[in-house]
């Protein structure tokens, strides 16, 4: 397995536990919480962010240079997916499950991510028709999910 799977693997894995975790803390800090937990996800975020670029600047791994470019597309993607976060937390303070909440949120992502990737990489050549399939598929995957739940 290359490397880069290995942290598809992990980012699946971490990303799928995300919203039920997400969840149980928000009902373990009492009533009317979902904010209070999205401070600690937040804090977690800051705290994983600054140990990992010390990790990276201490070993080499990693120069500490910066580009303004970088900086603001950098921060605007900070920003999309913390307010993606935050939707999470209020679909739920609204009375979504994570039964519920993941799947379209998880089956969505992907749709628009393509969408979007496409935009910013354009594609030398226009996508096979079952790339097209595969979207629907998707969305399909998440309607099916969501009919038949487990209650």
């Amino acid at each position: 397995m290359k490397i880069w799977m290995v942290f598809v693997v992990l980012t699946v894995v971490c990303w799928g536990a995300y919203v039920p975790t997400l969840h149980s803390g928000q009902v373990a800090l009492g009533k009317n919480s979902p904010l209070r937990a999205f401070l600690f996800v937040g804090l977690a975020y800051f705290v994983m962010a600054a140990a990992v670029l010390a990790y990276l600047t201490l070993t080499k791994a990693e120069p500490m240079t910066f580009t303004s470019k970088g900086m603001t597309v950098s921060t605007i993607a900070g920003v999309l997916g913390a307010v993606g976060a935050l939707g999470i937390v209020f679909a739920m303070k609204g009375g979504g499950s994570p039964i519920i909440v993941a799947p379209l949120v998880f089956a969505g992502a992907p749709i628009v991510n393509t969408i979007v990737s496409m935009l910013y990489h354009k594609p030398a050549k226009a996508p096979h028709m079952l790339f097209y399939v595969g979207i629907v598929l998707a969305a399909a995957g998440a309607a099916m999910a969501l009919k038949y739940k487990p209650t």
